[in-house]
């Protein structure tokens, strides 16, 4: 996650996180010590003992259109969630992603995609998410939408975020830094938590998407 800027002061949004840190933790453990295996050996994705299924949800894209739940389907799809303003976490793993794209196979990207979820619409809109995301790559897809959908999709994952105290016009928004992995059918799959390894992460879904 981000840095907090409040970090002598134990919030409420805090003490969430640090409890969804808790149970994320344990689930990882059991997945690892005691799921069997599903599908090809993997070296970067957490695959969960059974498939999630996920709300109905709408998201706004930068391109104008919807991001729907049916926009998951029909392909392996790596959503992550940060905004644009974020120093750190944000442009290195969209970095990390922009070079596992690179190594992918033609046969690959066309089973694959990368989307980036912002958790600060107030900032966001969809020009800002355009450039953005454009910047790393133009075959990336950027949504955002209302807290009261992102708060349901994000919980839906397992994932967390909270908005600083504004400072100065500004704030900074905690977020997770894992990447979830939704399969063709729509549900969530999987997890791939930092630091990501770009010639790994490519193997691993060349290996789910069954390509070469």
């Amino acid at each position: 996650m981000t840095r907090l800027r409040n970090a002598g002061r134990i919030s409420a949004n805090w003490l969430i996180i640090i409890a969804a840190f808790a149970a994320a933790a344990g689930l990882w453990l059991g997945m690892r010590v005691l799921a069997p295996a599903r599908g090809p050996a993997l070296a970067t994705v957490v695959m969960y003992p059974a498939p999630r299924e996920l709300p109905a949800f709408e998201l706004d894209r930068s391109d104008g259109g919807k991001l729907r739940l049916d926009d998951w389907k029909g392909r392996w799809t790596i959503v992550f969630f940060g905004y644009t303003n974020c120093p750190d976490v944000c442009p290195t793993t969209l970095s990390d992603f922009k070079q596992v794209w690179k190594r992918l196979p033609a046969a690959t990207k066309q089973r694959v995609r990368f989307d980036f979820v912002s958790v600060d619409p107030q900032r966001d809109t969809p020009a800002q998410l355009a450039r953005y995301v454009g910047f790393f790559d133009p075959d990336f897809v950027a949504a955002s939408g209302s807290d009261e959908q992102l708060t349901r999709l994000t919980h839906a994952l397992g994932l967390v975020y909270a908005r600083g105290e504004p400072r100065d016009g500004t704030y900074e928004v905690d977020h997770s830094a894992s990447a979830v992995l939704i399969d063709p059918e729509g549900h969530q799959a999987g997890v791939m938590r930092p630091p990501f390894d770009a010639a790994k992460i490519a193997a691993d879904l060349v290996a789910l998407a069954g390509t070469r």
